[in-house]
């Protein structure tokens, strides 16, 4: 698990938008000593709370070097959740099914792609996850107050949609109610407090109107799509599980109570994030423990009724096939995005006998042994994507590859019709705002044929 979550975590330069914009956030955090008030390029920046700086902020404090320090603690805090998961459900359920949600969870495409990158939603899903889990499966004295103060991380994380996420287990939680209150406002109400305090009314007009309603209700932020934009997001982030979706069809999964619930909860989240004016793949991630769990409990039932569970994990192993054409197509995909992406088929034949292997070990009873042989396929498969694929990803959409062999010559340059993610990779990597170019101003950074080029 360690190698699948830490190899190579500087390998390709910082991605997307938010991602050096957030590690220039927090390694300015850890320069100014300001720990309340994030900044980006020395202006006040209220879009997120202030966990993942502090994170990244530690990092530096610790000396990492840049990519590392934005992205080890969000590994490190994904590693904490799934043994924190994997003792819970086998407290509560067995080992057997611990073994199956954890290994569905750990390495499924969406869980794994944001436990490498430096964004909030992962260190949201993690916290909120772990409250939820604490809250409903600890019984110790301590539990309501540890899930409370879960829930305050989860709020410094991302604000207030993990308090959405977590109302029907407050409701549940009947014993808990008031330590788990007390732990949430110990927690996530003094760095809100120390904030307004020093930002005044700029701070919660920003934070909460623009960036937590408006979001929610108007199109404003730009990321509107179709009321169904969730379900094949929600199938691609379960890549390579995807078969195991049929068990979600079973009346047999559902015949523990919990079950049920939980059942509930996962289309509660899912219909809510679906009735937001404003949609992202990311904001699913904290529905996949859920669903990694019930999916487990499937698998479980299944294997007492039914011959369909050696099939399910043959199919789950063999869509590994589908990587070195998605190893091609990723730099296009993130550049252009999907819908504009040439997709050619590439097969990866190695992991079809990896999928007989499963299918073997499943039909002669060795459920978990397939189970943790297909994630060791996963393990592979990752390790392979990383290799072919980030050379490329570093060179055409991460600056950095950019900034190394042109950064020299582009020191006092201006940028003439440079998009907003390569301005802030460039703003990260150079440790400085660059201007918009004045006509003839000269050395200029442009975009030509895809790519960054300087001109003089």
């Amino acid at each position: 698990m360690l190698i699948l979550y830490l190899l190579d975590l500087g390998g390709v330069g910082l991605l997307s938008t938010d991602e050096p914009r957030y590690a220039s956030i927090g390694r300015e955090m850890a320069r100014s000593g300001d720990w309340v008030t994030p900044r980006l390029d020395g202006a006040a920046w209220f879009e997120k709370p202030p966990l993942l700086y502090w994170m990244i902020a530690a990092g530096h404090v610790a000396r990492l070097p840049g990519e590392w320090a934005a992205r080890l603690p969000v590994a490190l805090l994904s590693l904490a959740f799934l043994l924190l998961f994997f003792f819970l459900i086998a407290g509560e359920f067995s080992t057997k099914t611990a073994i199956a949600a954890v290994t569905i969870l750990a390495t499924s495409a969406g869980w794994l792609a944001y436990s490498f990158v430096a964004l909030t939603d992962l260190p949201m899903s993690a916290l909120l996850g772990a409250a939820m889990l604490v809250a409903l499966f600890e019984k110790r004295r301590w539990s309501g107050f540890a899930a409370g103060a879960l829930l305050g991380l989860a709020v410094l994380a991302k604000a207030f949609v993990p308090l959405v996420l977590f109302a029907p287990v407050f409701l549940i939680a009947r014993g808990k109610r008031a330590t788990i209150t007390v732990g949430l406002i110990a927690v996530a109400l003094p760095w809100h407090v120390l904030c307004f305090l020093r930002n005044g009314h700029t701070f919660w007009d920003e934070y909460f109107w623009r960036q937590q309603f408006s979001r929610f209700f108007t199109p404003e932020r730009q990321h509107v799509h179709a009321w169904w934009y969730y379900l094949p997001v929600l199938l691609a982030g379960l890549f390579p599980w995807i078969p195991c979706v049929a068990l979600l069809a079973r009346r047999s999964t559902y015949t523990d109570v919990r079950m049920r619930y939980l059942g509930a909860w996962l289309l509660y989240g899912f219909l809510f994030f679906s009735a937001s004016q404003n949609k992202l793949a990311g904001y699913l991630l904290p529905l996949m423990p859920g669903l990694a769990l019930l999916l487990a409990v499937g698998l479980d039932h299944a294997i007492e009724k039914s011959k369909i569970v050696p099939w399910l994990l043959a199919a789950s192993t063999a869509f590994l096939i589908l990587l070195p054409m998605l190893v091609n197509a990723l730099p296009q995909a993130i550049l252009a995005g999907v819908g504009r992406t040439h997709i050619n088929f590439i097969p990866g034949m190695p992991f079809l006998l990896v999928a007989g292997v499963v299918w073997w070990l499943s039909w002669s009873s060795k459920p978990s042994l397939a189970i943790l042989s297909a994630g060791m396929a996963v393990l592979f498969g990752v390790a392979y994507l990383k290799g072919a694929a980030f050379p490329e990803l570093d060179d055409r959409v991460s600056v950095r590859g950019f900034w190394r062999t042109h950064g020299a010559d582009a020191a006092g340059a201006c940028l003439d019709g440079v998009g907003r993610t390569q301005e802030y990779g460039l703003n990260y990597y150079a440790e400085r705002p660059f201007h918009a170019c004045a006509a003839g101003e000269t050395p200029r950074i442009a975009v030509i044929d895809g790519r960054l080029t300087v001109e003089r």
